[in-house]
């Protein structure tokens, strides 16, 4: 939970972003023979597997209660960070810190600096306890997580010093204060330009700078499925000279996959629980779905989407604080918008309003996972790979397969497990000799 801490602090200012998360396979070459058994295995022919059914008999009463833990966290844990926001200002903590900062030596950025540094160390630790529930208690409950409480904390302290490095190095808050004093009335427009670089560096550094810092990256070891991941790469147009593997084994028992990184940076990532739980097919499919995010330009995509909603937001907040300020500053320490003691409100306002934007963006994060479910099935053409993958991705993430309309709308940012199921068993354009809809063979 520190990591997400650590996006939100850098998210009220900038969001950092990612779009990525769950499948892949291929055809014609290396693939064929899994190609042809999938076509054999199709669900209309007699003793055909039945997906469907094996989802709900998955969705155990220990699931069941796993998930509905989670999602009542989700409204948890927003209403927890609006608590935090009000304690650091209610009890003039924020303004208290600000004044310790400004106090030491007569540079602004350093100043700047000090307050962020204390600010991440005091939200770190008002928030542990939730964290610590969240991200370690609820995980051994339910059997999902290999790290013990030693192992888990360190992750979190490195997480917050992390955070603290980077928000040092790149002067985010620097810049963004800088703005808020010199422009008090209009500062929503400096700040909406200064997101969109900080967006793409977030997304360019992640991979090779804040993941390692978690978990060792290795080149595949399997030789045999790296070519045949390479060879479906070359396939779908992306180029595949890196692929790795990552102990995630280390903290969970999930499994996830990527395709990561621009130019010299760009990777292909498998998950250990991934290459020990799926069969060759499910994870040729996992990679197809994460090569339709590279290809479809899902990351650029995303960017561009939540640039102009935070600026959007900005833009709303930019005279709705004024009122806040007016009628609270004296009781919080400060009267200006540009005061670093404004940042639990700054933070509390833009997670407010992110969190009730909730629907929107999880429409839009559904509807570019569904982009990516087309486009790995029409590379590989394995339907039954694909439900096998969602099914055993369902399975260890324990979600709810057929959440009601209002849970499916605030809080799943991918298509919920039955539907992808009974789309990739359904979705076979090339065998009634249509066209696929978004992969195209490279020239």
């Amino acid at each position: 939970m520190m990591r997400r801490a650590a996006v939100i602090l850098l998210a009220a200012l900038a969001l950092l972003g990612a779009v990525v998360s769950a499948s892949g396979q291929q055809a014609a070459d290396p693939l064929a023979a899994d190609t042809a058994a999938a076509a054999r295995l199709a669900p209309s022919l007699p003793g055909a597997r039945d997906f469907v059914a094996e989802v709900r008999a998955n969705f155990t009463a220990e699931a069941r209660r796993y998930s509905r833990t989670r999602q009542a966290l989700a409204f948890v844990s927003a209403g927890y960070a609006l608590l935090v926001a009000a304690l650091l200002l209610f009890s003039r903590l924020s303004a208290r810190m600000r004044d310790i900062a400004t106090s030491v030596g007569r540079y602004r950025y350093f100043h700047t600096f000090l307050y962020v540094a204390l600010y991440a160390v005091v939200a770190w630790v008002l928030t542990f306890p939730l964290s610590y529930y969240t991200g370690f208690a609820l995980e051994h409950q339910f059997n999902l997580s290999n790290q013990s409480f030693g192992e888990w904390a360190t992750d979190e302290l490195k997480g917050l010093m992390i955070t603290i490095a980077l928000l040092g190095l790149v002067p985010v808050a620097y810049l963004a204060y800088g703005a808020l004093r010199k422009s008090p009335r209009r500062w929503w427009l400096p700040l909406s330009l200064g997101t969109l670089p900080l967006l793409v560096l977030s997304v360019v550094i992640t991979p090779v700078v804040i993941e390692p810092a978690f978990n060792r990256f290795t080149p595949l070891h399997d030789q045999a499925l790296r070519q045949k991941i390479v060879a479906l790469a070359e396939k779908a147009g992306i180029p595949g000279r890196k692929v790795y593997e990552v102990d995630k084994s280390r903290q969970t028992k999930k499994f996830n996959a990527y395709v990561s990184g621009f130019g010299e940076t760009q990777r292909i990532v498998l998950w250990d629980t991934t290459l020990k739980g799926m069969s060759e097919g499910e994870i040729l499919f996992v990679m197809g779905h994460e090569m339709g995010h590279y290809r479809l330009l899902h990351i650029w995509k995303g960017i561009v989407f939540y640039w102009v909603l935070l600026s959007v937001i900005y833009f709303a907040l930019n005279r709705g604080l004024e009122g806040l300020l007016a009628r609270f500053g004296p009781r919080w320490g400060f009267g200006e918008i540009g005061d670093l003691a404004s940042m639990p409100l700054l933070l509390g306002a833009v997670g407010l309003v992110v969190f009730l934007a909730q629907p929107l963006t999880n429409g839009f994060s559904r509807y570019i996972e569904h982009e990516a479910d087309v486009f790995g099935l029409e590379v590989t053409q394995l339907n039954e790979a694909g439900a096998g993958a969602f099914l055993k991705l369902g399975l260890q993430n324990k979600s709810d397969p057929e959440p009601n309309p209002f849970i499916r709308a605030w809080l799943y940012t991918h298509p919920p497990l039955m539907e992808r199921v009974r789309f990739a068993l359904a979705y076979r354009p090339w065998e009634r000799g249509e066209p696929d809809r978004l992969y195209h063979a490279p020239r």
